[in-house]
């Protein structure tokens, strides 16, 4: 036993009998000892881990394949990992109230926003709205969320939103907004060392646009986007751009079909709201004021982009400028058509009013109804006026045509031979007595002309009407002088045609009743040769000249059309001041 007690000596002068050492010393020492023996257990595991896996990795070098000490070892580091995190965000959300905003009672929380737009549209002129898909950001601090460890970001499920504090972002002109859900809901958080969260999600915003379409189709409209916080004021919360990377990015495969995204500015607003409930840091209105209600402003942090569309104009161009300047171009023809082809006139411009009328109406079919025109509804009234004033051009030329209208005419007294011989060759009398209709032929290619002698000698003047369409009537007026004869005068096309049937027979009487021929005689002087006695006269039709009227609108309705498009397309290119397109990034 002496052995022992000698060899336990010297452990029995740590732990003297006698109070020179108090308590204090005890319980240092203690906790030394636990610390040295903590320490000798973690050594010893993480050189046996170490030992496990160099020998696990020399085995499979040799083998070619991981041994189950690899994956178990690695299983047993992802499970270390996942319980440090795991107690690590317990250890942060332990005590966390996810009511109260960051840093309560002092300064207002400041978030951070930038937005990603992928796409952009429909964009609708009737509703006045727009839709866009966009990656929307927010970044703020909460410093109840700082860590230190290994770790500088914690990138964590889409259920943390729920167990900490965000910010209630809302948008003002927003109208059908919402998140994609589709596999899962878009969104994520991550969390920095200092607290900063950052919280992004992927909406599609249906925002109103109030347009102004005056100068539509060549306009640029503004829309724009205003969001900020729904309930927390200026005193609690600020909202500011991302400083650290542009506010509003544009994907650069982005594309509308109608507008071009020329640029996009952002800024920030304060909206402010008058109410009669004392908030925290409202101002009282009426201060001054000697009433029982008091008033008081509450203001609001926002943030507002501005997306600056321009539209295009090539499907305007297409389908309502260039139909309404052909149709316009189309009712001038009726300046070459002769006077007397009323009806060729008249339905040339009935058809170009309607169809006007029509493209008029199918070219608003797109807009709303505002209660001021557009720039494209002055260029169509504009050709409505123009197709309008040449059928106005058309019954001014009609009221002073002396001649009736797709005819020609002509006197009884010319319709004799011009000749003894032309009588004998081309006119055929038919014998009979006094009540006998006599026709004469004028031409083998013409109509005939029936004259009626009464019983007392009295000849009746009729005048036979030829139409305009079956004799083809030399345009220069025939002098006096000329000795062109009526039978010069070509009927149903040129000499060289062949008469119709029905004309060719040598003469044309007109059936008389029975009851009446006893009244008609020959006509006074009571022979043929008497009339044959008669002056002769040159024969030329009653035909109209073209008119003045049409010839001056020839020159006057084109230069007119021309001045007033100039004037047109200078003034509202120059006022919607149309930019090249500018994406900014």
């Amino acid at each position: 036993m002496a052995p022992s007690t000698t060899a336990a000596s010297p452990l029995l002068r740590w732990w003297p009998c006698g109070g020179s050492i108090g308590s204090t010393t005890t319980t240092g020492l203690m906790k030394a000892n636990l610390f040295i023996a903590i320490n000798r257990i973690i050594f010893s595991s993480f050189s046996s881990a170490v030992f496990g896996i160099g020998t696990s990795f020399f085995w499979a070098a040799h083998t070619g394949s991981p041994g189950p000490v690899v994956d178990a070892a690695i299983r047993l580091t992802q499970r270390n990992n996942h319980g440090n995190i795991s107690e690590l965000l317990d250890n942060l959300l332990r005590g966390y109230d996810n009511s109260i905003r960051p840093d309560f009672g002092g300064p207002p929380a400041v978030i951070e926003v930038d937005i990603m737009v992928r796409s952009m549209g429909p964009i609708s002129e009737v509703d006045m709205t727009y839709s866009m898909d966009c990656y929307f950001r927010q970044s703020w601090v909460d410093r109840r969320l700082a860590f230190t460890g290994e770790y500088e970001t914690l990138a964590l499920s889409i259920s943390m939103l729920g167990r900490i504090w965000k910010p209630d972002t809302y948008f003002y002109n927003g109208k059908q907004s919402y998140l994609h859900t589709i596999t899962t809901p878009n969104k994520f958080v991550r969390i920095n060392q200092d607290g900063r969260v950052l919280y992004s999600s992927r909406l599609t915003i249906k925002a109103g646009c109030p347009m102004n379409l005056e100068d539509f189709p060549m306009d640029i409209q503004r829309c724009p986007l205003k969001f900020g916080s729904f309930g927390y004021t200026t005193h609690d919360v600020l909202y500011r751009w991302n400083s650290g990377r542009s506010a509003v990015a544009i994907a650069e495969d982005m594309k509308l079909s109608q507008f071009d995204l020329v640029d996009c500015p952002a800024g920030n607003m304060t909206d402010s709201v008058v109410h009669n409930t004392a908030l925290a840091g409202a101002t009282v209105l009426n201060a001054d004021d000697d009433i029982e209600t008091k008033l008081y402003v509450s203001n609001y942090s926002m943030l507002l982009v501005s997306f600056h569309l321009q539209r295009h104009m090539g499907n305007f161009l297409i389908q309502v400028y260039g139909p309404c300047v052909l149709l316009v171009v189309l009712s001038w023809v009726s300046f070459w058509l002769n006077r007397e082809a009323t009806a060729d006139r008249v339905s040339l411009g009935i058809t170009t009013v309607l169809t006007m009328t029509f493209l008029g109406l199918e070219a608003r079919t797109d807009l709303p109804k505002v209660p001021y025109p557009t720039a494209l509804d002055f260029f169509v009234f504009l050709s409505f006026a123009f197709i309008f004033a040449t059928i106005i051009q058309f019954a001014v030329v009609h009221y002073f045509t002396k001649y009736g209208s797709g005819e020609c005419y002509f006197n009884a007294d010319e319709l004799t031979s011009s000749s003894d011989e032309d009588s004998d060759q081309e006119c055929g009398v038919n014998g009979g007595d006094s009540s006998h209709l006599h026709s004469i032929k004028i031409s083998s290619k013409c109509s005939t002309v029936t004259s009626i002698s009464g019983a007392g000698g009295t000849d009746s003047k009729v005048i036979e009407v030829i139409p305009l369409s079956m004799c083809s009537i030399p345009m220069t007026p025939v002098r006096k002088s000329s000795k062109t004869s009526w039978a010069d005068l070509s009927c149903f096309g040129s000499k060289n045609e062949d008469v119709p049937p029905s004309f060719e027979s040598s003469s044309f009487s007109t059936p008389v009743p029975s009851t009446k021929r006893s009244s008609l005689q020959l006509p006074l002087g009571g022979s043929i040769q008497t009339q044959r006695r008669r002056k002769r006269k040159k024969r030329t039709p009653r035909f109209n000249s073209v008119s003045k009227i049409d010839r001056a609108s020839r020159i006057f309705f084109p230069l007119l059309f021309l001045a007033i498009n100039v004037f047109y397309w200078v003034l509202y290119l120059s006022r919607s001041a149309r930019l090249p397109q500018q994406h900014k990034n």
